[in-house]
């Protein structure tokens, strides 16, 4: 017989709510955490507004991408700016 016990998937969770309790209630080590990512969260107030021209193909890959990814496309849009500036200073 083996040790290794068999892990759960996480449910999906479809409200703040719903993950709050979840939290509060299970033992997460009952779970494969597994597939995490690090995940960067927004903090900082969104106070200034651009307006930008591209390609209708270049936004639709960008819209395509971020649903894949679950988040709204402007958010991408962000991390991607975010990411490109962090690999610029980590040169």
């Amino acid at each position: 017989m083996s040790d290794k016990k068999k892990l759960k998937s996480l449910p999906r969770l479809k409200t703040d709510k719903e993950a709050e309790d979840f939290v509060e209630n299970a033992d997460l080590s009952d779970y494969d955490l597994s597939g995490f990512k690090p995940v960067n969260f927004e903090f900082e107030n969104k106070s200034a507004t651009i307006s930008m021209r591209l390609p209708e193909s270049q936004l639709a890959a960008v819209k395509a991408e971020a649903k894949k990814r679950g988040m709204p496309y402007q958010r991408f849009m962000r991390e991607m700016i975010q990411r490109g500036m962090q690999a610029l200073h980590s040169r």
